[in-house]
């Protein structure tokens, strides 16, 4: 009875409480290391950036790493640089401290236990014993019958004798939060109006998981109102979460903040961005030759925030003057789309914008940098007679479009079909090795053994798709120097160019 009178407390609490007018604005964004920072960090990055600055609030950096399946150590430094290339720094976070630390989930885990022991104390969430094997048939039974999967409740009215005996044998638990089992629940976007969830729409969410790690649901409500967060800005694929974060202010008798859902970055046909059809990684926008200024500048155009008439409706803005200009209100719920062709054309307005000595000192630092030309130096010094040749070996390092012909990519005895499919292969087995010259190898060749591809025949695939060519210098070794980021978007625009030129043979 008592899960059932806090529930009925919770569904008929209707008052929508907000952060106070008058309060110090605090915002936040939450990056996970699982991989190259993504572009969508930026663009999400930037918004709460602009809104902290127009209002003279905080603007928090938080790592969210409590998902250890996907951690990837070197991820969050990564971050770090990355962000601060395109011009957005933070007031707190891991790396410059702050008075609401720690700034990273995982040296938090005490604190979320803490919270969801206060859950389970007043009601508003329970243990659920059932194993993975019980869960995983329960799914199958709904999708047989037609039904969307969800937790169908199983432990939800256990005794409290039944709880006793299944801790007492040590039996392992989730904790899950106790959604009303009748109602809805209400929030506010700032874009778009209220919003309201059915309760039969929303799960029973898992809070903590039996390893005593949050999920995000949780870690994300408790520490946004520990470090004071009044705004909640962020992308429109969690507005389906909010009702539960807002269940979850309400269970701890919170004040929750104001949400804002930003429409989600685009392909041209209108799908949500992804590295299939255009590179995501910051990483690689860095290193390709774009100017932080134009990636910034190009982001601050998407959803339409900026008056159109600033600098005579030439699109071109700095970060000052987004701070100066950007109506948040004006934002199209209609997704932006990410076009990397006017990326590359604004790219060139700020090249051509640039003083000969700042663009001659930009293609030093960027493209022929010391450091990057000494790598590749190390790989032809036992391979060339004349520093002549030195371009003909290395020419694909500093070229953007490389797709080889068909005679030279494609081995003998094996069909363009198989080639391209072993291909994509490749390109899922380097993006999830670590980039070094033993990992990177240890994948391909046990690809190439699963695959029946010698070595021969891997390893020259991938040679003429990167380089263009069956000759360079040593593969790995030039991969690592190339970077992952561009390595992976080269194997993507190669498989991309392929499925055209298939297509269009049809």
């Amino acid at each position: 009875m008592r899960i059932c009178s806090a529930l009925l407390a919770l569904t008929q609490s209707n008052h929508m409480t907000t952060p106070a007018e008058t309060a110090p604005i605090r915002v936040r964004i939450a990056p996970s290391p699982t991989g190259d920072p993504h572009v969508g960090t930026a663009y999400i990055g930037l918004l709460n950036y602009i809104y902290a600055r127009q209002r003279g609030g905080k603007f928090i950096l938080r790592i969210e790493d409590t998902d250890r399946t996907r951690f990837v150590a070197s991820s969050e430094q990564m971050i770090f640089d990355a962000l601060r290339w395109t011009g957005l720094t933070w007031d707190e976070g891991p790396d410059v401290g702050g008075p609401h630390g720690p700034y990273r989930q995982s040296e938090r885990t005490e604190i979320y236990r803490q919270h969801a022991d206060q859950l389970l104390a007043n009601g508003t969430a329970y243990r659920c014993f059932c194993t993975a094997e019980e869960l995983d048939a329960v799914r199958k039974q709904q999708l047989a019958a037609k039904l969307p999967p969800r937790y169908p409740g199983t432990c939800r009215y256990l005794t409290q004798e039944q709880i006793a005996a299944n801790l007492a044998s040590g039996k392992p638990f989730t904790v899950r939060l106790a959604v009303p089992t009748s109602g809805s629940t209400t929030f506010r976007d700032e874009l778009r109006g209220n919003i309201t969830f059915d309760h039969s729409n929303v799960d029973d969410q898992v809070l903590l998981k039996s390893d005593g790690f949050p999920t995000y649901h949780l870690a994300n409500v408790v520490d946004d109102h520990l470090m004071e967060i009044t705004d909640v800005i962020r992308a429109e694929e969690w507005i389906s979460s909010t009702p539960k974060h807002v269940l979850l202010y309400k269970a701890f008798g919170w004040t929750e903040p104001r949400f804002w859902h930003m429409p989600l970055l685009r392909n041209i046909d209108k799908s949500k961005i992804s590295k299939r059809k255009n590179p995501v990684s910051l990483v690689y926008y860095r290193e390709s030759g774009y100017l932080p200024e134009a990636l910034i500048n190009f982001l601050g155009l998407m959803g339409g925030g900026m008056p159109a008439d600033i600098n005579n409706g030439t699109e071109k803005f700095t970060l000052a003057e987004m701070i100066e200009h950007f109506v948040f209100t004006n934002i199209r719920l209609g997704g932006p789309v990410f076009d990397l062709t006017k990326l590359k054309w604004l790219n060139g307005e700020y090249l051509r914008a640039m003083t000969p000595d700042a663009f001659f000192s930009a293609v030093r630092t960027r493209v022929f940098g010391d450091d990057y030309i000494r790598q590749i130096s190390s790989l032809m010094q036992t391979r060339i007679e004349t520093l002549s040749q030195f371009g003909d070996l290395t020419s694909f390092f500093f070229r953007d479009d490389v797709i080889p012909a068909s005679e030279v990519f494609l081995p003998k005895k094996r069909t363009l079909e198989e080639t391209l499919a072993f291909s994509a292969d490749q390109l899922a087995a380097l993006e999830a090795s670590d980039w070094g010259h033993d990992a990177m190898e240890s994948a391909l060749k046990k690809l190439g053994e699963e695959k029946s591809w010698s070595v021969k025949e891997n390893f020259m695939l991938l040679r003429a798709i990167v380089t263009g060519s069956t000759m360079s210098p040593p593969l790995l070794e030039s991969l690592i120097i190339f970077g992952k980021a561009r390595t992976l978007d080269r194997i993507r625009r190669f498989l991309e160019a392929q499925k055209k030129l298939t297509s269009s043979k049809k």
